[in-house]
């Protein structure tokens, strides 16, 4: 028995759990803009999906990882700029649109893989390059802590650094007080003349650059390769992580983390004979039951505001006003 628990919480399951964490952080770091902006972006695992695959083919193309991410983040923006299109100037439905650059997203990138590069499945070549690893001095020394932390992409590190970046951003600068009051308030910041719709558009090539670096992460960070559907729900992961954080960057960050350490547990919990059809529910198991207690929470807290509203006009009601 204590050989398979040590077998299940050993260094490589707090290893996988950063690695599957940082595209799911990046990409809710993404939606984070659209959703002060208030936009409702399910569109990003096909932003994700798009960005992992741009990340390969450059790579595939150039033959260096730079310009693999570079291509991920300039598609990111189109995508980004697209949505906004539809969403923010035409006034389509955010969820149709969403939907559709799914559906579009993966559709697309099968039949590029297949009809111009030759591939079915999995795309695998020594002409694509990944990111380099991560070693950090003096850590990477530390039993344990050591293996855990060091050695990984580039875009671990920075996500966690962005993480801090985002919420300055948000709360501490102009440019995040016009965001988060383009989705609160926006009548109230064209009054004070800044353009509500400006203001969603920067959200949403944001959240395309945020998802060009998810997607370069999970193909050019973790695997060096393409395969078809690579996303994995990863989008619609990071936007269930923005409503259960409550758009807050660092309970955003805990949530992804939270996400992440299921997704490795239910991995290793098959190297101990659990069937791997109920391990690789686990993740999405908990994504339900995140979203079932924001639902809980939400009617409650209105339900308590009503009351606490109705009360204070009843009291109002009863103060006796002199004439």
């Amino acid at each position: 028995m204590w050989d398979q628990i040590a077998t299940i919480f050993s260094v490589g399951l707090f290893q996988n759990t950063i690695r599957n964490a940082t595209p799911v952080i990046l990409a809710a770091l993404g939606g984070l803009f659209t959703e002060h902006a208030g936009i409702m972006n399910i569109g990003m695992e096909g932003m994700i999906l798009t960005g992992a695959f741009v990340a390969v083919a450059f790579s595939f193309m150039f033959v260096s990882a730079p310009m693999g991410v570079l291509a991920a983040v300039l598609v990111g923006i189109l995508i980004g700029l697209f949505f906004a299109l539809f969403v923010v100037k035409l006034k389509s439905d955010e969820f149709i649109i969403g939907m559709t650059l799914n559906t579009f997203a993966a559709g697309l990138t099968v039949f590029i893989l297949r009809n111009v590069y030759g591939q079915v499945g999995t795309w695998v070549s020594e002409s694509i390059k990944g990111l380099p690893v991560v070693e950090i001095p003096l850590i990477k020394e530390i039993p344990f802590i050591g293996p855990v932390l060091s050695g990984h992409s580039i875009f671990v590190y920075l996500s966690w650094l962005l993480v801090f970046a985002v919420w300055i951003f948000l709360y501490r600068t102009p440019y995040g007080f016009w965001m988060r009051a383009a989705g609160e308030h926006p009548e109230a910041l064209e009054t004070a003349g800044v353009s509500p719709v400006k203001m969603k558009v920067l959200a949403s090539i944001l959240c395309g650059i945020f998802c060009g670096f998810a997607g370069a992460h999970l193909s050019l960070g973790y695997l060096n390769c393409f395969t078809e559907g690579m996303s994995a729900n990863r989008g619609f992961i990071a936007f269930a992580c923005v409503i259960f954080g409550m758009a807050n960057p660092p309970k955003v960050f805990g949530a992804a983390l939270l996400f992440g350490f299921l997704q490795a547990l239910g991995l290793r919990l098959q190297s101990v004979g659990v069937p791997s059809e109920l391990t690789t529910a686990i993740p999405y198991l908990a994504t339900v039951l995140m979203l079932v207690y924001i639902t809980v929470t939400g009617i409650s807290r209105k339900k308590k505001r009503a009351r606490r509203e109705a009360k204070q006009e009843d009291l109002s009601d009863a103060v006796p006003v002199d004439h």
